[in-house]
């Protein structure tokens, strides 16, 4: 769920308030002139460009989307937004006026971007903050300025719900099984628009209308399931017809929760279908042969829905897969494309370390796509971009001849349209076939053709590479987009999983912190190519590194001052082990593993808008009460904080909890200090409650 982001260091969201809760890097270069777009061929996978500038979309859609034959494109909320000094990405959920000069580029370019897609075939969503306007005065990427958050470009007080709508004190949601305060109260402050009112039924689709007017054909709705499904059915049934004369797409972010559900919203659109992607990481982290009982499995309508594998939001609070988990990630989104199920999604935006970073920008301006260097760019891959050419040529054809040849191995046609494999294990895999496909030899469109299949008597044997698939529908299949691409971000295994390294350790000003050990990936030992990692949640450093899949290493961090002088840790290497999906590494400045063990604190605590909860305690790795060492904790089950914390085994200490605002100023709870004592397990919690 989006349009809720707090100015932390750790971003507040209301997915997991409601829940309770590729890395690929042969990416590849654009063709050198445009390929010609196949207008007949196009389909309805949407590729969701998150975040891209609409220059960089309007590129993608005429050189990749086009001539691949992705449908449409989802992209980001076009409006004005909060513009503040960490830039976060948040930060375009929080809208400020309904201009379209954003930080995604101005009105001139966002309707040039709409119509270089159109030329391309490829149709518009845009990303619809509707639910709500932003909770943080300030200044917007247009130069509004906001000085009450009740009072904007477009809205005055009353168009808001206030204490005669919602029964909270602070107008804020406290309970999330409570309809009343879901969709009439604040989410974590985020001015709720009184979307009931006619005037704002109004206003709102004169918003859309106007991205109509320019080209749009639809929308992703953020936030639905705060919006009344009466009001949202309103609101779309005043919208306008497209420019290509037909109704605009609609499909609403309904997160699951005990109330509204998602068969609320079937009447104005589609639902965003959480539990399909929730499924994918099930299988793809565990057996893909559960996936022979997916639609048992309690996933939405495939009527009513739109079916992904990770999103901006649980792609970081862990809810879903992410590029991190490296080949899973990508097959899993074979998979999706593969399955004649509802409307998919394939998701390329940006690399990242914390939840909040921003995505890669000039003073808040996002800069153009590169997708070799900080971006990860799945539309792009050879082996998506033929299996979207495999979708659209089985079209309806109904799923058949399902073959389980191990908890790693799978397969199954469509009905003679076209026949898919995928081995998610780590070696490779040979197994006959029934395919119902018609005798011959066939192009495997993962690699982009360069390998075939032949069928016999309706089978055929395949040998499957680990971590890779193998999918065909006809003999002259032709490679569209990264055709060059040589099978390493394609077809072919990338062999790598994301490593994401989390250290505690206080410094000084101008002292980092890097990860240095025995694999090439971390400098086998050369602390001039030690990784440094980001300060962003300090005094947590952290860093993503991609390493090679079932392998064992040694690794230790150190401090590099201004001067170069390097300072290592005083405990023996530190030992880890990567297999095949994403893997986090938590650790403590001088705290060895085999000495350490692990408290989870959790913290029931609310707070306004911009102020954040943290752990201070009395031994060092818990700060040594110094509160500029404090331990922020993630708001991502909010209004419980939760951070895991490596501390010493056997160990008596003393903590408490502290709150900051955005200023820094420092609330201590009441009362006498916490205490706790671990023993030689691993792994405790503690639950707690502000005092």
């Amino acid at each position: 769920m989006t349009g809720h982001r707090p100015p932390g260091v750790f971003r507040r969201t209301a997915v997991a308030i409601a829940a309770g809760a590729l890395a690929l890097t042969g990416v590849i270069a654009l063709p050198a002139t445009a390929a010609q777009a196949d207008t007949t061929a196009k389909g309805d996978v949407i590729a969701n460009l998150w975040e891209w500038n609409w220059n960089s979309i309007a590129s993608e859609c005429t050189n990749v989307l086009g001539p691949a034959g992705y449908g449409a494109v989802q992209v980001a909320p076009p409006s004005e937004s909060l513009k503040q000094s960490n830039y976060y990405w948040w930060d375009v959920y929080q809208p400020y006026s309904y201009t379209l000069n954003s930080r995604f580029g101005t009105a001139t370019q966002f309707a040039a971007m709409i119509t270089a897609c159109h030329t391309a075939g490829v149709k518009v969503y845009t990303d619809a903050v509707i639910n709500h306007t932003a909770a943080q005065t300030g200044t917007g990427y247009n130069g509004t300025t906001l000085t009450s958050k009740y009072d904007t470009p477009d809205w005055d007080p009353s168009d808001y719900h206030t204490s005669a709508d919602c029964p909270t004190s602070d107008l804020t949601i406290q309970d999330y099984s409570n309809l009343t305060q879901v969709q009439n109260c604040e989410l974590l402050g985020l001015p709720d628009l009184k979307t009931s009112a006619d005037n704002v039924r109004s206003g709102l689709a004169a918003f859309l209308n106007k991205q109509i007017a320019l080209g749009v054909d639809g929308f992703r709705v953020d936030s639905a399931k705060h919006i009344p499904a009466t009001d949202m059915a309103a609101i779309v049934a005043r919208l306008n017809t497209t420019t290509s004369g037909a109704a605009p797409y609609v499909f609403d972010e309904v997160y699951p929760g005990s109330t509204p559900q998602p068969s609320d919203y079937y009447g104005s659109g589609d639902v965003l279908d959480f539990t399909y992607a929730s499924r994918m990481k099930s299988a793809f982290q565990g057996n893909v042969s559960d996936l022979s009982s997916l639609e048992s499995s309690g996933i939405l309508p495939a009527a009513n829905s739109v079916s992904f594998v990770t999103n901006h939001d649980t792609e970081r609070n862990g809810l879903h897969m992410s590029y991190k988990d490296g080949d899973s990630y990508k097959l899993a989104n074979l998979f999706e494309l593969a399955y004649k199920w509802s409307t998919p999604t394939i998701y390329s935006s940006w690399q990242w370390t914390q939840s909040d970073q921003a995505p890669p920008n000039s003073s808040g301006f996002v800069t153009d796509t590169n997708c070799s260097s900080g971006w990860n760019c799945l539309d792009r891959d050879t082996a998506v971009v033929g299996m979207v050419a495999w979708h659209n040529a089985t079209g309806s054809a109904a799923v058949s001849d399902w073959s389980t040849k191990s908890s790693s191995v799978i397969g199954f046609g469509r009905s003679g349209a076209g026949f898919f494999a995928v081995n998610n294990g780590s070696s490779s895999a040979t197994y006959t076939f029934a395919t119902g496909m018609a005798d011959g030899t066939y192009s495997n469109v993962i690699d982009g053709g360069a390998s075939t299949v032949t069928v016999s008597g309706g089978s055929a044997s395949i040998t499957i590479p680990a971590k890779d698939a193998v999918a065909f529908y006809n003999s002259s299949y032709t490679c569209t987009v990264g055709c060059d691409d040589g099978g390493s971000g394609g077809g072919g295994s990338t062999s790598t999983v994301t490593a994401t390294f989390n250290e505690y350790a206080s410094t000084t000003t101008g002292t980092n912190v890097y990860v240095v050990g025995s694999i090439d990936a971390l400098g086998s030992w050369d602390t001039s190519k030690a990784i440094q990692l980001s300060s962003s949640g300090y005094p947590i450093w952290s860093g993503a590194v991609n390493v090679p899949i079932n392998t064992s290493f040694t690794y230790k961090y150190i401090k590099k001052d201004s001067s170069g002088n390097v300072t290592w840790e005083s405990n023996a290497n530190r030992s880890a082990s990567s297999a095949t999906s994403a893997v986090s590494l938590n650790n403590s400045w001088n705290v060895a593993n085999a000495d350490a063990t692990d408290v989870t604190f959790n913290e029931y605590a609310t707070t306004d808008w911009g102020t954040n909860v943290y752990v201070v305690g009395s031994i060092a790795s818990l700060g040594s009460w110094n509160t500029s060492d404090a331990i922020p904790l993630s708001s991502e089950s909010y209004p419980t904080w939760r951070k895991l914390v490596i501390v010493p085994k056997s160990t008596a200490f003393t903590y408490k909890y502290v709150k900051k605002d955005s200023s820094g100023n420092v609330t201590w709870e009441s009362g006498t200090n916490r205490s706790y004592t671990t023993g030689t397990s691993s792994g405790y919690t503690t639950s707690d409650t502000w005092k």
